[in-house]
């Protein structure tokens, strides 16, 4: 925004209270999906403003950009769900636009539902600015508060909201125990707390190098998330100064450490949906064929939800997947 030229733009950004300083400095775009509908990305806009101060310490001009989501949860059974793809698109379609229509020198994307975390990764390929993307965190574990037949000793996740419908509707608990679960499966921010999609895209992208190994593992709910959130922010500027971008980052064998990921932790299927078009994206070529052909050679590590034992959480507390028997 420098010369006599660009005065009108300055003056536009001097109307919401950033000063010359501030616009002498490289501009980073910090773009997260904090909307009221579900717990995913409620804790987003605390994210942002954490990044935000690791921008400006490190030199930088930060910019808050936000965009939409739609919860697969909320959506599934009903019209809505029509919806819930289409938005992948339209997320990654809205931060490139202010990206590009604001030239922003950097960028850090904030994600945390099944398809704000692909599509805040799609970005990065497409604008192939310095940037990284940071995951929002699981949600803290739930727990009944009463006694109850089937679900008692179980540490919650939304998984259980699904299975108590079933056993309710099978004669197996009471509407109170029922209702109980319903209240307690998902006690606040983040996302559902199994190796689901979210945690799954998660995960594959620690490992396809766009977020730094460890950060997206620290659950929505501990005080460490702000401090990673911090780091994030200085960390754009490193790679700002020193002109890394993303596309100079992934590969292919990239793409193959991130499906090597997905098959270790027994990930979503949706993974092979996201990871295609995350490729596409970059401009690395990858097809179906190579998830059947990694699947074949990964021995399953993680005994985890939905369709194991242990929630995300707590492989973060133990310090890394809890292994299967």
């Amino acid at each position: 925004l420098a010369g006599t030229d660009r005065a009108v733009a300055r003056s536009m950004m001097k109307a919401v209270g950033y000063s010359d300083e501030d616009l002498a400095r490289p501009q980073i775009g910090v773009a997260h999906c904090w909307i009221g509908t579900m717990p995913c990305n409620w804790n987003h806009r605390e994210l942002a403003q954490k990044v935000m101060e690791g921008v400006r310490a490190a030199g930088g001009t930060p910019i808050e950009v936000n965009t939409v989501a739609i919860n697969d949860a909320i959506t599934t059974g009903t019209e809505g769900m029509k919806t819930s793809l289409v938005s992948r698109e339209v997320i990654a379609d809205s931060v490139e636009l202010v990206a590009r229509g604001h030239m922003f020198d950097g960028i850090v994307t904030i994600s945390g539902c099944d398809k704000t975390i692909p599509a805040m990764a799609m970005v990065l390929g497409r604008l192939d600015i310095p940037g990284l993307t940071l995951y929002g965190g699981s949600i803290r574990s739930g727990a009944c508060t009463k006694p109850n037949k089937v679900f008692g000793d179980r540490k919650l996740t939304v998984q259980d909201a699904y299975e108590a419908l079933g056993a309710f509707n099978a004669g197996k608990i009471s509407e109170e125990e029922f209702k109980d679960v319903e209240d307690h499966a998902c006690p606040g921010a983040g996302a559902c707390g199994g190796q689901f999609t979210a945690n799954t895209m998660a995960t594959a992208y620690e490992m396809l190098g766009i977020s730094p190994l460890g950060w997206n593992d620290v659950p929505a709910f501990e005080a460490k998330k702000l401090d990673v959130a911090i780091e994030a922010g200085k960390l754009v500027m490193e790679l700002v100064k020193k002109g890394l971008t993303p596309r100079s980052v992934v590969t292919r064998r990239s793409f193959e450490n991130a499906i090597t990921g997905v098959m270790a932790t027994g990930g979503s299927t949706n993974a092979v949906l996201h990871l295609l078009a995350t490729a596409h994206d970059f401009g690395v070529p990858l097809e179906l064929e190579a998830f059947d052909r990694i699947s074949r050679k990964t021995p399953v590590l993680a005994d985890m939800r939905p369709w194991g034992t242990y929630t995300a959480p707590e492989m973060y507390e133990a310090g890394g997947m809890p292994v299967v028997g």
